[in-house]
């Protein structure tokens, strides 16, 4: 009888992000049911003290949350005979490359992107270098740091790179979290504050008016552009997270040569960071169809409302097929 493969779920962290990340975690475990794979779940941010009831995972908290208990999670017996560690973890400590090189020093095998590439494509500033070094389009940008900030300097910045309004998020981060749009230097320092709150190194970028759009990558092969349409002006946290404040569209209604573009922008953005099996990279795209590339997604969201199972499944990929092809990915 051919034994089962086990899969460890990490679940929740230590992040800004770690109820999405309960969220995406869930409908990942109910996947590894379906798909009757062995598995144990793992809250990183518990280390030593892991909850004994399976829905305890996604609930309250039931003990401290912190990142210093990632190492002693890891290093414990909690992943003997694990085969792959499946990363649900979004944000700081599981997109940053922090548990991808704990795990590295293990030697376990893990889904989705390396340390390195995990790293660079967190940090906002290093990736859009790389963007620029790849030949990606992406928005003129300012990085500032709340020790060194002079706001009447970085005003006249702003107005001389690229002007109001414009786009003010932390360098750090996923989800929309501390993303505001500042219309105009009389909204910069509260902006400014938001942000701050979240991190202390923070992007002030070029805003882009016109269409929202992401593309989804699995196995080196962009799947069909996908357009948001949210509510609100922007793709707020709200939006992304709550049934019936976005729209979207997939394939998104754009002409051939636009959607084949953004697909030849999405690969190069996914090499230059060197990524591996599945990502998302999202983009703003103008009124006259001129692209920029915002960032890159290492580990997108998995929740009913996300954007990655949406366009695997314009493709005939389900939830549960795409969950399987990220595990064999990171077992190959």
């Amino acid at each position: 009888m051919k034994k089962k493969i086990k899969v460890a779920l990490l679940v929740g962290g230590a992040s800004g992000e770690r109820e999405v990340s309960k969220h995406s975690s869930l409908s990942i475990l109910n996947s590894l049911k379906n798909l009757e794979y062995e598995y144990k779940i793992i809250d990183p941010a518990y280390g030593l003290k892991q909850p004994q009831n399976e829905n305890d995972y996604f609930t309250k908290d039931i003990a401290e949350v912190s990142p210093k208990n990632y190492l002693y999670a890891v290093n414990s017996n909690h992943l003997d005979g694990v085969d792959v560690v499946f990363i649900g973890l979004h944000g700081t400590y599981g997109e940053d490359g922090t548990i991808q090189a704990i795990l590295d020093l293990k030697g376990i095998p893990y889904t989705g992107s390396k340390a390195l590439a995990s790293s660079i494509s967190m940090n906002k500033t290093f990736s859009k270098i790389m963007f620029q070094h790849f030949d990606v389009q992406t928005p003129r940008w300012i990085l500032v740091s709340k020790s060194d900030l002079n706001i009447d300097l970085l005003n006249e910045k702003i107005k001389k790179f690229f002007g109001y309004p414009c786009v003010i998020k932390p360098n750090d981060q996923g989800s929309a979290i501390g993303l505001s749009i500042c219309r105009g230097e009389v909204e910069l320092e509260k902006s400014l504050e938001t942000s701050f709150a979240v991190s202390p190194n923070l992007l002030i970028e070029e805003y882009i008016d016109g269409h929202e759009i992401t593309v989804g990558i699995l196995d080196n092969h962009a799947l069909p552009v996908l357009e948001i349409k949210p509510k609100h002006s922007f793709y707020d946290y709200e939006c992304k997270y709550t049934h019936g404040m976005s729209e979207y569209e997939v394939p998104a209604n754009l002409p051939e040569a636009v959607s084949t573009h953004l697909h030849h922008q999405a690969l190069l953005a996914y090499n230059s960071v060197g990524c591996q099996s599945y990502a998302r990279i999202d983009f703003r795209l103008s009124s006259k169809y001129k692209s920029y590339c915002l960032e890159v997604n290492t580990l997108p969201g998995m929740t009913d409302t996300s954007l990655l199972p949406k366009a695997a499944k314009a493709v005939g990929i389900d939830f549960d097929q795409l969950v399987d092809k990220i595990i064999k990915n990171a077992l190959i």
